[in-house]
């Protein structure tokens, strides 16, 4: 059906700003701000020409079929290489638009964030609804109840992620994050994981990494056993336990979690437990030393030039748990689990 601009134009005329907003909505697909009359008639007309001759005048479309006839002229722009390869439409189709362009820039080339926009928008992918924003947590006398990390190993933090494999069995993981650097030191993937566990992993990250001065965690039974506390106070580890039914207040890892269940976890299917260690460690590394982060400049917490070796070259997160305790005891700064 051939486009009548003018009888579109009387019409919008005649049209209140919000019969405008619905219309440029029906239009471009998404709300607009501006209350502007004429700059909402001007835009939903030019759209409107634009989609009834092609995104282009019969005069522009009739000079560059002639130059394509006469040299080999692209008429249409290129796609972009993210959407071009159906690999990174799967690894990175969870991402927002701002942390794709900080991908891209980290590797060197310049691209404007604004044609990132159009090219994911006409991949279709789909970027997460943002979350309500939660107030913070003050005390009546302007304090913040939660200690602020001030440097690197200064505030660990972590807890435990529920997933299942093929046949339906459950499995959990130990995920461990610096809030500080926003670095995931470890995740540990077990059927079972209990208070020996977590002393195992802390005992050995503290022996290759260092001890931090806090670990934040919730009310778990494998984070408040007493073996647990009285081990992390010999060490000189303050423990920071979040109120009980306030999961927010543990929010560097918890969002950690959540970027781990809705780019991995969601979107895979894991048939053996094996499997679901290897893709899991995979990603972890990809999430340290790839992944940009928006806290950091859109940077990743911990690029693979600062890293002395591969993490998946026998390191010790990918052993299993076994091979990580001594015959006896695992000491650190010469005390002891038992």
């Amino acid at each position: 059906m051939k486009l009548n601009l003018k009888k579109e134009l009387a019409a919008m005329e005649q049209m209140t700003v919000g019969q405008l907003h619905d219309r440029y909505v029906e239009v471009f697909g998404e709300p607009v701000r501006s209350r502007h009359r004429q700059y909402l008639i001007r835009r939903i007309a030019w759209r409107l020409q634009a989609n009834a001759e092609g995104g282009l005048s019969e005069r522009a479309l009739r000079r560059a079929e002639e130059l394509a006839n006469d040299a080999d002229v692209r008429v249409t722009p290129p796609r972009g290489p993210y959407v071009r390869q159906s690999g990174n439409q799967a690894m990175y189709g969870r991402y927002g638009t701002p942390r794709i362009t900080g991908l891209i820039r980290n590797e060197g080339m310049q691209v404007n964030h604004k044609r990132v926009e159009r090219i994911w928008k006409a991949a279709g992918l789909k970027v997460p609804k943002k979350q309500p924003r939660r107030g913070r947590l003050w005390l009546n006398d302007g304090s913040c109840v939660r200690l602020r990390p001030e440097h690197k190993d200064h505030v660990w933090a972590y807890d435990f992620v529920q997933a299942w494999t093929h046949d339906g069995r459950p499995f959990r993981m130990l995920t461990l994050v610096d809030e500080y650097t926003r670095e995931c030191l470890a995740i540990d993937v077990a059927r079972r994981l209990r208070s020996d566990d977590v002393l195992e992993r802390l005992a050995w990250l503290f022996a290759t990494r260092g001890v931090p001065g806090h670990l934040r965690s919730d009310n778990g039974p494998e984070f408040t056993a007493k073996v647990v506390r009285e081990w992390l106070a010999r060490v000189g580890v303050k423990t920071l336990f979040i109120e009980p039914g306030s999961p927010w207040e543990n929010g560097y890892v918890e969002s950690f979690n959540g970027k781990l269940s809705d780019e991995l976890l969601n979107g895979e299917i894991f048939y053996t437990l094996k499997e679901a260690k290897v893709l899991i460690e995979r990603w972890r590394v990809h999430s340290n030393t790839v992944r940009p982060h928006s806290a950091l400049g859109y940077r990743p917490p911990a690029p693979e030039a600062r890293m002395s070796a591969p993490l998946w070259a026998g390191s010790a997160p990918f052993a299993p748990l076994t091979a990580l305790r001594p015959p006896t005891a695992c000491a650190v700064n010469g005390v002891g689990l038992t």
